[in-house]
């Protein structure tokens, strides 16, 4: 048979969609011509082809016209992941191995010129979207062969049918036509059908015990980790603030296995997933110079950002007035929807964005404005320029301001280690739960009728809230936000009830930033 047919599949944005590589050899003038709207690396995979088969002992048609296409040809493929299903399409259009026993099968891997097998992005998000992703063929799943470390990626998914080749050779041997013998002795650990992904050591974080003090920070981060609030720390230099926002994580319930895999998935697709970091809520600490693009995601083909990254994990922004404004505006559709989505002339992909952003920035240029014992060196004028870099909206969209100020040298030195991590994830765990029961989701969530419902507020407290709203000229995004910040303060207390103590304790966290003066 002259024609072949091999399955793959290619990413957009998160998904992965399938690609059938149809390959075709027919007499004429010797050429070997990939068409499909493929990527430059895709392209170059006719090099690596060649090579590799016939490295491999194997034979390489040279005599034939060859013509590949990647279909649908108006979805763009890109990376080294077809190179595997060209050459067994090849292999198999030129009878050296059975057409039809590929059928059922799924392939990916970059070949090198020996014929080894390379890893590949994205080997997550192909095994999810072979077990009940929206673009899962029909009938019963196709089994995937991945070379190492994305095969043992891929096996994460339960159910999921994986095999792991080592060498072209590995995947060549196990569909020869009927009767044929190979022409090597079979290497027993080159091809082999994977079990489930079992990782045994749990995820460890740096523990909350290790920051002395700075008791009201560390409430306030308790109260954003039990409703999924966004909390923005100002203190000066040394303060502890990036001390805090690294152990933040630590404070959050352990992920489910559907959160474990989303997060995952987004991180294989960066090329960023280690097996050693399954189920650990990632922490994404992007440098302050980063631009718009690397903050939300952006390219061409689009790949996921640091908020994408930071998916059912944690979003810490330091410095946070020098990130540059373009970056920082981006971040307000994604703290509300919980997704980005990137719009480009030929395509649209959409990313997951379901993060906690934790920031932290000093009151002033110099960082000491209010230091008991260093004099702020600013102008009113410079602080004012500086605390403006930050728009109204970004603030309006950020639930908790806490003040975290400096530690006295002797509570340093002589303090007592405070609660761990572990105590406050119980209680943080329990909190949740509460809400989970009421609403079926965390508390910052809440919006619209669903806030109404849940709320359930006194009329005292309401009448509180309203007289502090006014007089501190809140937005009514500001006012739902304390709401929000009220419910949670009431489920760490075990209150179905949410009271005038509540409320106040929510609007101690929604204060303006100092000025100076």
């Amino acid at each position: 048979m002259s024609l072949s047919l091999v399955h793959s599949r290619a990413l957009l944005g998160l998904e992965a969609r399938p690609v059938c590589v149809e390959v075709h050899l027919a007499n004429g003038l010797p050429s070997f011509t990939l068409v499909g709207l493929a990527d430059t690396e895709v392209k170059e995979a006719r090099e690596r082809v060649r090579s590799a088969i016939a490295n491999a002992g194997l034979e390489f048609p040279s005599t034939k016209r060859i013509t590949v296409n990647l279909a649908p040809a108006d979805l763009p493929k890109d990376s080294g992941r077809f190179d595997l299903p060209i050459a067994l399409g090849i292999l198999a259009a030129s009878g050296q191995i059975s057409a039809a026993r590929l059928a059922g099968w799924e392939f990916a891997g970059e070949l090198s010129l020996g014929g080894e097998l390379r890893p590949v992005r994205g080997a997550l998000a192909m095994s999810l979207a072979l077990h009940g992703g929206a673009h899962a063929t029909e009938g019963p799943p196709a089994r995937l062969v991945l070379p190492p470390d994305s095969a043992e990626e891929a096996a994460l998914v339960p159910q999921a049918q994986v095999y792991r080749a080592r060498h072209l050779l590995d995947v060549v041997r196990q569909f020869l036509p009927e009767g044929a013998a190979a022409a090597e002795p079979a290497d027993d650990d080159g091809w082999a059908r994977l079990m489930p992904t079992q990782v045994g050591q749990g995820p460890s974080y740096a523990d909350l015990a290790d920051v002395k003090g700075q008791a009201a920070a560390k409430r306030a981060l308790e109260i954003a980790a039990a409703g999924g609030h966004s909390v923005l720390m100002v203190g000066p230099p040394g303060s502890g603030k990036s001390m805090l926002a690294q152990r933040f994580a630590g404070l959050l319930p352990p992920m489910s296995t559907r959160e474990a895999l989303e997060s995952a998935a987004v991180a294989s697709l960066a090329g960023r997933f280690a097996l050693a970091r399954w189920g650990q809520r990632p922490t994404c600490s992007p440098h302050h110079t980063a631009s718009a693009v690397a903050l939300v995601g952006g390219g061409s083909p689009p790949r996921p950002g640091e908020i994408s990254l930071a998916h059912h994990g944690v979003l810490f922004l330091d410095e946070l007035p020098e990130f540059p404004r373009a970056a920082l505006e981006a971040l307000r559709e994604p703290l509300e929807s919980g997704h980005i989505r990137i719009s480009r002339a030929a395509m649209q992909s959409e990313f997951p964005a379901r993060f906690q952003l934790v920031a932290a920035m000093n009151p002033c240029p110099c960082g000491f404005l209010g230091h008991p014992t260093r004099a702020c060196r600013d102008t009113p004028d410079q602080i004012s320029r500086y605390q403006g870099k930050l728009s109204g909206p970004l603030l309006d969209r950020i639930d908790l301001h806490v003040e975290v100020p400096a530690l006295p040298s002797d509570d340093l030195l002589h303090g007592a280690l405070g609660e761990s991590s572990d105590t406050v994830r119980e209680r943080v765990q329990t909190a949740r739960d509460r809400a989970q029961q009421r609403q079926g989701h965390t508390n910052q969530a809440l919006a619209g009728q669903a806030l109404d419902e849940h709320l359930q507020a006194d009329a005292t407290a309401l009448k509180f809230l309203n007289t502090a709203a006014a007089r501190l000229g809140w937005s009514a995004r500001s006012t739902h936000r304390a709401l929000r910040v009220a419910r949670t303060i009431a489920d760490l207390a075990g209150s179905d009830l949410v009271g005038v103590g509540h409320v106040a304790e929510a609007v101690q966290y929604r204060r303006a930033l100092r000025s100076g003066g």
